[in-house]
């Protein structure tokens, strides 16, 4: 087996940029994206878990739930926004200034969710008033990128970059492990009728509470002089929407899609599961939570593992690797989700192993 040596220069960060501890941003990093994913595992597992019923009790719960994700689906639009206005935001008052009006928007839209009152109460107020929080959330989440994730990149040794790099990918299967506990511990804890009733609110005051502790994790990162200078360098210096099409627009559309496989991926084998079981009732939730928990552990140890497969078969290999394996995984999707529930076990494990190594 060949023996990759490298040199000092490519142990040490690049000439140009500042001399940051790359530990430091990962920490930065990972809370940072985890508390980001969790938000969003928890509003996707209550589409499912908990809508149907408390908001959408005149109808069935198939239509309770396409309607619940239809909601979820809003933030994905209202986030391009929210990245322009808080853009904005940071020119005028500066990056902390942003960071913070950002959290805590999307902590307030979130606490919101925790303390809307079911439509019994309400009527359907109250499903305007989940669409306009989702929407909140997903302007605030367009807000939340600090550019540590970029910074970490540019600043890593040239030999561990896509060791350093992959940790920002870790946020999302931590966050979808985090949900999935909770969820969990409170079904196991508490009777249908109270969870219905008050229980399903508890993962939305948690996550209130994460992004507290995020946001003052980003902030000591941020707001230090080494940290602040590092992160208005020229390689981040924020410059208007036309003009980044303007000079990297080939760039962005390769961006966008060439991890399409992956992102495709992310979305079916995290909440479409949990959707599909609950709807056919061919598995306990109970167990399919457990699964899914499982699921992430494998995601987070092929995630880590990625950032070692990449640093030696290189990241383009991988990327056009697993998007094939993806897409044969695809190819037998119908018939696992379709199958026994070993099959749509099988699916989850399998489909977080490929998410783990293609996202990471």
């Amino acid at each position: 087996m060949a023996t990759t040596t490298h040199t000092e220069a490519d142990m040490q960060t690049p000439a140009g940029h500042s001399p940051v501890a790359p530990a430091e941003i990962a920490v930065g990093v990972i809370i940072g994206r985890a508390s980001e994913h969790f938000d969003f595992f928890v509003f996707g597992i209550a589409c499912v878990l908990v809508f149907p019923q408390v908001f959408f009790p005149f109808t069935d719960n198939l239509n309770g739930m396409l309607y619940g994700f239809a909601i979820f689906a809003m933030a994905f639009v209202s986030r391009p926004f929210g990245t322009a206005l808080f853009m904005s935001i940071q020119r005028r008052w500066g990056r902390s200034v942003k960071l913070t009006a950002s959290l805590f928007l999307l902590g307030t839209a979130t606490v919101g969710v925790a303390f809307l009152p079911g439509y019994h109460s309400i009527g359907g107020t109250a499903i305007f008033l989940l669409a306009m929080f989702r929407i909140l959330q997903g302007f605030a989440l367009g807000g939340s990128w600090d550019g540590l994730p970029t910074l970490l990149a540019l600043n890593a040794p040239k030999a561990k970059r896509n060791w350093y790099t992959m940790f920002g990918q870790l946020g999302a299967p931590i966050g979808f492990l985090l949900a999935n506990m909770l969820f969990l511990y409170l079904i196991l804890s508490v009777s249908p009728e109270d969870f219905q009733a008050w229980a399903w609110r508890y993962p939305f005051f948690v996550a209130f509470a994460i992004n507290v502790v995020a946001l003052f994790a980003r902030l000591r990162l941020v707001l230090t002089e080494e940290y602040t200078f590092a992160l208005e360098e020229s390689a981040l210096e924020p410059i208007s929407t036309r003009e980044m099409l303007d000079k990297e627009g080939p760039n962005i559309f390769l961006g966008a899609f060439a991890a399409l496989a992956s992102y495709a991926l992310f979305h079916i084998v995290t909440i479409f599961p949990l959707s599909w079981i609950s709807f056919n009732q061919s598995q306990v939730i109970d167990d399919v939570l457990q699964i899914q928990i499982f699921g992430a552990v494998i995601g987070i140890i092929a995630t880590i593992f990625s950032g070692i497969i990449a640093s030696r078969v290189g990241k383009r290999t991988t990327v056009g690797v697993m998007a094939v394996l993806i897409g044969i995984f695809a190819l037998f999707s119908p018939m696992l989700m379709n199958g026994s529930a070993s099959m749509q076990n099988a699916f989850i494990l399998i489909g977080f192993a490929l998410l783990g190594v293609s996202y990471g």
